[in-house]
């Protein structure tokens, strides 16, 4: 193996992006074959990395999230094909607007909580909420959702801010577009529900504390997380920015779409299980064979996968809440590599086919190249140097 095309990339970041933090960390087999970091967790005051800062997970969260779900799955308390209201009532009766809504269009016109809308013909099933189906947005300042923040004195918890989400109508029937949205926020409560335990709790006792993954939680504001900055358009600058996770509503909410906080150690423990058919390197298991192979299958068609490529990952199509390679036009990952990236610019490659896991992260909101360019560029540089 050799990774000096990689080590080479991630140094010049800085020079190159003004990416002021880079840290890279690959496993194969169970065994650290890669770790580099570039740059200073706290750029203005010089301090560098050491490798144990933490960073906000954001979307990065959803894979941790699915696998929670697929566990539940395995255990027969949810099922792909059940109606989202078996276990969260107020989802039964669910609104789409009348209007045709505008997809692809940034901003996105979202629903108000009152405008013109009519019964959903179709419920919102599990599948739905996983691959991104349901109809739902991504507006977290939505009618519903300040209201019940406001109601509760800041206190709601995820419950209850789900519950809350289910009184603004949809932009689309079920199961038929594809849609980014809260719809992993939902599963967290569905998970609460269906184990009978508060998300926190049943993500420690069942994933992160068999595999021994440590420094992985949600959004603590006790903890001091690395430096994150916002990329400036106008200046091309990257300003640095408070600590804050905007997903973490209140403070007893949970977010399953982008409430986590993690150290690289700790996310690649995860993912490395995940990379190895479910099969942590101490030897736990956390998923079987059949529910990871699951995670390798896209499961968006037509419209909805029109919409997913349509945000431009061409080589990939949607599954159950993580991307997968569905084809070889572009990257070197091997068809059936998945997994998600976040709003700062962390992101993970799960390639069970060659039992490899790689995790990336820098701390920078509102950078778009970070996906059009960074992410592929480490990825293929990744697999160079692997030999893959």
């Amino acid at each position: 193996m050799d990774f000096s095309k990689l080590t080479a990339y991630i140094d010049g970041l800085e020079a190159q992006y003004g990416v002021p933090a880079a840290d890279c960390i690959i496993m194969k087999d169970h065994e650290l074959v890669y770790r580099h970091m570039a740059g200073h967790s706290d750029h203005e005051n010089k301090v560098p990395l050491v490798g144990n800062e933490y960073y906000y997970l954001f979307t990065a969260t959803k894979v941790i999230t699915m696998t929670a779900a697929m566990q539940l799955i395995e255990q027969g308390k949810l099922a792909l094909e059940d109606e989202v209201s078996k276990y969260l009532p107020e989802y039964g009766s669910m609104r789409v607007i009348d209007r045709e809504f505008e997809f692809n269009v940034f901003p996105p016109q979202t629903p108000t909580k009152d405008e013109p809308a009519h019964p959903a013909q179709n419920k919102i099933r599990i599948i739905d909420l996983m691959a991104m189906m349901g109809g739902l947005t991504y507006d977290i300042n939505s009618e519903a959702i300040t209201d019940a923040i406001e109601k509760s004195g800041g206190k709601a918890n995820t419950r209850e801010l789900v519950r809350a989400m289910a009184e603004m109508p949809l932009i689309c029937e079920p199961g038929t577009r594809w849609v980014y949205s809260l719809a992993h926020d939902v599963m967290g409560a569905v998970i609460e529900v269906a184990s009978g335990e508060k998300f926190s709790d049943y993500l420690n006792a069942h994933i992160f504390a068999p595999l021994g993954a440590d420094g992985i939680r949600f959004t603590d504001d006790s903890i001091k997380a690395a430096a994150m900055y916002n990329f400036n358009f106008a200046s091309g600058a990257m300003d640095p920015v408070p600590q804050h996770n905007h997903y973490k509503l209140t403070e007893n909410y949970e977010s399953g779409g982008a409430g986590l906080m993690s150290t690289v150690e700790a996310y690649i423990t995860v993912i490395d299980a995940l990379a190895n058919y479910g099969v942590g390197k101490n030897g736990a298991r956390i998923l079987s064979e059949d529910s990871v192979k699951r995670f390798m299958q896209g499961v968006t068609t037509g419209e909805a996968l029109n919409d997913f490529k349509s945000g431009g990952k061409g080589a990939y199509s949607y599954g159950l809440g993580v991307r997968v390679k569905d084809c070889m036009e572009s990257g070197r990952t091997p068809i059936g590599e998945f997994g998600w990236d976040g709003a700062a610019g962390a992101y993970c490659i799960i390639d069970p086919i060659n039992r490899v896991s790689l995790f990336y992260v820098q701390h920078i909101l509102g950078f778009p190249t970070v996906y059009s360019e960074i992410h592929p560029e480490i990825r293929d540089l990744a697999y160079e140097g692997l030999g893959i």
